[in-house]
């Protein structure tokens, strides 16, 4: 029996519907049962609606075969976290997101998910208090980073 399949939109920052599943082992916090390639590929929905397509084309446009395969790993480590549903909102997801990589030191990936803000609901008034928070309990240093990090996302964008 095939799978049914009903596909990831967007609406307002949140996505409405998921791939809904009826044949398949695990399942999902609602209930909806997800196989793995399945799952892979409702992480690879949600990563390209909000990173985008020139993003995510740069990245999987590997040729080498292994490097494809750690492509489709981290993204169904990491935006199958963002597919699976459960309480969270994408602007919850985001938030969360920018407060780990920036906890971590990791600039790039803050700059990434910092640049794809909008497409997830998150505000620039929510980033703003964001870096209070990240001072506050991921220390100075990393909330510095952070504030160095989104200006050059907002000056970039601005076209500075």
């Amino acid at each position: 029996m095939q799978p049914t399949r009903k596909k990831f939109e967007k609406d307002r920052g949140r996505w409405r519907g998921r791939w809904l599943l009826t044949s398949c082992a695990s399942t999902e916090p609602n209930g909806d049962a997800m196989d793995s390639s399945d799952r892979l590929q409702a992480a690879r929905d949600v990563r390209r609606a909000v990173l985008g397509d020139e993003y995510v084309d740069g990245q999987t446009a590997e040729p080498n075969p292994a490097l494809q395969e750690f492509q489709d790993h981290i993204t169904a480590a990491a935006w199958g976290a963002w597919a699976r549903g459960g309480a969270l909102t994408p602007r919850d997801r985001s938030l969360l997101v920018l407060a780990m990589t920036a906890a971590l030191g990791r600039m790039e990936e803050f700059r990434l998910h910092a640049g794809a803000r909008r497409r997830t609901g998150a505000t620039d008034d929510e980033l703003d208090e964001l870096l209070f928070m990240i001072a506050g309990y991921c220390g100075v240093p990393a909330g510095v980073a952070a504030k160095r990090a989104l200006g050059e996302v907002r000056a970039a964008e601005r076209g500075a």
